[in-house]
């Protein structure tokens, strides 16, 4: 695999190293020594698939409070997705920056996503699948959001909203107090 560290400290761009021949390619997704190897948190505790029928769907901004923050692996195995992740860590010097990066089933990259980042994304075709990795289960009473269009981040979408849930719709604009 081959770690790309993005302009938000501790999250990364994977990408698999295909090893090609004439039936096609093998590659690895996912190996918890590598994770551990770029700092990365190792742990897998559930994954989860998302199937959108719409281009233009989108879920988020979510994330999880502590004690229970999640790191996440995103990938998206059919279609293609417009995948943002904000830096909500107080301490960090990107707290409130926001970066977007395309997946798609053609490029088979995964973005890791640490915890205290909020997540979502848009749907770019129809009929699209994404694959999550999480390291820590659900828990409902720690799950947290932000609206997807707050002015605070002025998230730049591609493209018209055509779907969205009424939660995600209702969600909050960022309030640093319900980080605390």
């Amino acid at each position: 695999m081959i770690f790309r560290e993005t302009e938000l400290p501790g999250a990364f761009i994977i990408k698999p190293e295909l090893m090609e021949d004439e039936r096609g390619f093998f590659a690895r997704t996912w190996c918890q020594r590598e994770f551990r190897e770029h700092g990365l948190n190792p742990n897998l505790a559930q994954c989860n698939i998302s199937y959108n029928r719409k281009k233009g769907t989108l879920r988020g901004m979510h994330f999880q409070l502590p004690p229970h923050e999640e790191a996440k692996c995103v990938r998206c195995t059919k279609g293609t997705i417009y995948d943002v992740i904000i830096d909500l860590r107080s301490d960090s010097d990107t707290f409130m920056q926001w970066i977007a990066v395309e997946l798609s089933e053609q490029n088979r990259k995964t973005l890791y996503i640490p915890e205290g980042f909020a997540h979502g994304f848009q749907t770019l075709t129809d009929d699209t699948e994404i694959f999550y990795q999480m390291s820590e289960f659900y828990a409902p009473g720690s799950a947290g959001g932000i609206r997807w269009n707050d002015p605070q981040f002025n998230i730049d979408w591609k493209g018209e909203v055509s779907v969205i849930s009424e939660k995600d719709k209702n969600l909050p604009d960022f309030d640093i107090k319900k980080l605390q």
